[in-house]
């Protein structure tokens, strides 16, 4: 199946009502198939044990919904991370509820990334605004991504300032990927989508609905190693988040404030059910460190079948073309190595001087930045470290 009808068969899954995870699991459906549903005879499906409704939604999807998809879709910089997709978030992938693919607008390679949520309050203070940013500062500074919902007050906080400290940060919407709420955002998504991407579980043309914002708070903790609620109210939605992200088996962090602030109840209601107190960045880090050094080995193994998948393909589409080897100092390495240099270098260029596909560039950036071969900055690009000059 090439790349064109694997992604059509998604969106097929995709748009089908009542089709996700749970059934996926139910019926031990093998997910590196899941895209040829759609082509198997509809009796074939109901004896496989699908819902003759289900079954009918994948046979006949809404036209006008998949014309949506794929207009979107053809343009530069979109794309679908679909559950089979070596690049789709690991740890949301453990999620039984796991969406079955995230429509991204930027860069997809930054997904398998480790990532740090930061939410709160729509409404914050200035000083809350100051914490968000001090603390998305330092955790760029770090090397991990910030992740947020795009919101108003401590979600625009902590994405602007990732961008300011030239780091990365992924925005995930309550809409569809063709649109930005707030509106008055669309700036500050459209310099994300450059420094990391713009992401939903929601097909183009969906517009903002009150359900959508707890899926949308899922993803958010759900790719994240850990959650950090600055300024949250007793109704907040940053509380939705926490509780999603303890359920999932991430760390949930508090930043309290002073008993005078109504915007902090919420945190200090968090700390009384169990949440960590946290008053900086540093301790987050240390905290986390566990999950990260256990994502970056899984990290790795789904890296690996990506980078040999890819090579399986260009070695039937070009016959006597070379295939990638993990080892770190195989030829495409050295080449990719050669072509990233000592200054930054956009993944563009890079595609452009080793003439390798973008997954393959994509792949081997991520493990030689694992093993401090080579420093991601701002803006997608990369330069080799002293650890590489140190390498033969």
């Amino acid at each position: 199946m090439g790349p064109d009808a694997r992604q059509t068969g998604w969106l097929k899954l995709v748009l089908a009502p009542g089709f996700g995870s749970a059934l996926i699991d139910r019926l031990n459906l093998d997910p590196e198939s899941l895209s040829e549903l759609p082509d198997r005879r509809a009796a074939d499906l109901e004896r496989a044990g699908l819902p003759a409704a289900v079954v009918r939604a994948i046979k006949r999807p809404d036209a006008g919904r998949m014309a949506a998809c794929e207009t979107w879709l053809a343009r530069p910089g979109h794309h679908l991370v679909s559950l089979d997709d070596a690049l789709y978030p690991p740890l949301l992938r453990r999620l039984g509820d796991a969406p079955l693919a995230l429509f991204v607008n930027g860069r997809p390679d930054w997904l398998p990334h480790p990532q740090i949520a930061i939410v709160g309050s729509r409404n914050a203070t200035s000083g809350g605004c100051e914490i968000a940013r001090r603390f998305a500062t330092e955790f760029s500074r770090c090397g991990l991504i910030v992740t947020s919902g795009l919101a108003a007050g401590i979600d625009a906080a902590a994405h602007r300032a990732a961008l300011d400290a030239g780091g990365v940060t992924l925005a995930v919407g309550g809409t569809g990927p063709d649109q930005v709420y707030p509106a008055r955002h669309r700036p500050l998504a459209l310099e994300i989508v450059d420094n990391g991407a713009v992401i939903s579980m929601f097909a183009p043309g969906v517009g903002p609905r009150p359900g959508h914002f707890p899926a949308r708070n899922r993803i958010i903790s759900g790719m994240s190693v850990g959650v950090v609620v600055i300024e949250a109210g007793t109704r907040s939605g940053s509380l939705i988040t926490a509780r999603l992200a303890a359920e999932q088996g991430r760390e949930v962090f508090a930043v309290p404030g002073s008993i005078r602030n109504p915007m902090v109840r919420g945190c200090h209601q968090l700390i009384r059910d169990g949440a960590r107190l946290v008053e900086s960045p540093e301790e987050v880090v240390s905290a986390v460190a566990p999950l990260i050094d256990e994502l970056a080995g899984e990290l790795r193994g789904l890296l690996n079948r990506g980078a040999d998948e890819d090579a399986a393909s260009r070695h039937r589409d070009h016959a006597g073309g070379s295939t990638h080897d993990p080892d770190p100092d195989d030829d495409q390495t050295r080449q990719l190595l050669d072509a990233v240099g000592h200054d930054p270098t956009s993944v563009d260029e890079i595609i452009q001087r080793t003439h390798l596909t973008t997954q393959a560039v994509s792949s081997m950036l991520l493990s030689l930045e694992l093993s401090g071969r080579v420093a991601a900055h701002g803006g997608g690009r990369y330069s080799r470290t002293g650890k590489d000059q140190e390498s033969p």
